[in-house]
């Protein structure tokens, strides 16, 4: 199941980050080697009482402001929006309502989303009350005061926000097609695959104002089987700025990926594997989801024996923290391999659900304990007691142990290895729960 989508819009400087940072608090997942994700913190998981989200922070928007930097965040804000399944919209009480709040909550009535209005730095009810009521007047209904800074207001604003998600739990249990989200940066060649896969050219979006439908979904049939593709190339934009370029990507992947059960990352085989290709690939990982590198442009490349397994070593090397991720040598222009991607996918879906017997994963634990001594710490030894898998997509498993401190990262590694070692699990992250059980 995707995890629903918040988006926080609204105009600059009305306290967006503030909130975003207030509400993800410390709680961010961060993994601990996956490089650069969280570094600006665009994106974070939520959880409020039994529901969690993914929560965008988005640029300030200026509706009718053409400084490119102010442009570029209304576009940024436009995905978001587009992407989103609910829109926190921020005002000020302190700045009271401008002409500019009304420009944004047109943009958003037309979006049809469900929007929730909520009217920042509220530091006292009864006090500003009179002035919130003013917000009435945008025409989205009940205005949520509260104060990102004080951190008041915060559960009738979440309860709202998720009130909006069953429905879409609705929709999404009933489609059980294989969704595959095409990531990567910039001009590595994602649409090309898409149409490739396709046989013929989509046109991409026409350039009408507010038509920045980003992640487009493509069904594709193979074999009987019918797959969604979803595309997060989207417009080229011709934006001055790399920080906000890779603002937008990272945005669009975000929302891609949240929905996908398999992301295929993409790589320009003329240019090598990068950071930022790691950036990517972290988003996928850090969330879960089966992963298939797929080196584009391969047709381009002189090769000679060595050069397949040059490019397999540095792969490896730089995303070092997904050593499960399967890998195609693929050209979008030819055409080589691309059929070998369905093949690939059709593992690594079954990978991700696959559930292992509960007496199968102890007798390999017993092995595994037998094999290499759990470490110990003055003394005292970590013990395993039980394994078992409590879910799939990714296959998720609770170690029951003594002491939660002795069970070092290397360790739990090494039972990884082991249970792959047994069933493959190819081209999917594996996720493993410690938990304390005391000895009498």
């Amino acid at each position: 199941m995707s995890k629903p989508v918040v988006a926080i819009v609204g105009r600059p400087n009305v306290g967006k980050s503030t909130l975003f940072n207030a509400l993800a608090g410390e709680r961010i997942s961060i993994v601990k080697d996956t490089p650069g994700v969280t570094r600006d913190r665009i994106y974070a998981d939520i959880t409020w009482l039994d529901q969690s989200f993914t929560m965008i922070d988005t640029g300030g928007i200026e509706p009718e402001s053409s400084d490119i930097i102010l442009k570029s965040m209304r576009e940024q804000a436009q995905i978001a929006i587009d992407t989103a399944d609910v829109i926190i919209f921020l005002t000020d009480v302190r700045q009271g309502l401008v002409d500019a709040d009304s420009k944004v909550a047109d943009m958003l009535r037309r979006s049809h989303k469900p929007v929730v209005l909520v009217v920042n730095k509220v530091d006292n009810f009864e006090k500003f009350m009179g002035d919130v009521y003013e917000f009435y007047n945008l025409g989205l209904g009940d205005p949520f005061p509260v104060s990102a800074s004080g951190k008041l207001g915060f559960g009738e604003m979440l309860d709202e926000v998720c009130s909006h998600f069953n429905k879409k739990a609705d929709i999404d249990e009933e489609d059980d097609r294989p969704k595959v989200a095409i990531i990567g940066k910039p001009n590595v060649g994602k649409s090309s695959i898409i149409n490739k896969l396709l046989g013929k050219d989509r046109v991409i979006v026409s350039d009408i104002a507010g038509t920045t439908r980003d992640a487009i979904d493509t069904a594709v049939k193979r074999n009987g089987q019918e797959y969604v593709f979803i595309d997060t190339a989207g417009l080229r934009r011709k934006s001055k700025i790399k920080d906000e370029i890779e603002r937008f990507s990272i945005i669009r992947t975000v929302t891609a990926v949240e929905r996908c059960d398999v992301a295929v990352l993409v790589i320009d085989a003329t240019m090598g594997v990068t950071e930022q290709d790691a950036k990517i690939a972290g988003i996928a990982h850090e969330r879960g989801k089966g992963v298939i590198v797929a080196v584009n442009k391969w047709d381009a490349i002189e090769k000679d024996d060595k050069t397949m397994n040059k490019f397999k070593n540095d792969i490896k090397m730089t995303l070092s923290f997904m050593p499960y991720a399967e890998l195609l040598f693929i050209s979008a222009e030819t055409g080589q391999r691309l059929e070998k991607l369905f093949t690939t996918i059709d593992m690594v879906v079954q990978n991700q659900t696959l559930r292992i017997a509960t007496g199968i994963l102890n007798e390999i634990l017993a092995e595994a304990v037998a094999l290499a001594e759990p470490p110990s710490d003055k003394g005292k030894r970590l013990r395993l007691y039980y394994i078992t898998e409590v879910s799939v997509k990714p296959p998720t498993f609770v170690i029951f142990v003594n002491d939660k401190e002795l069970a070092h990262f290397s360790y739990i590694r090494y039972i990884e290895n082991k249970i792959r070692e047994a069933f493959g699990f190819k081209g999917t992250p594996l996720r493993f729960i410690i938990r304390e059980r005391k000895d009498n």
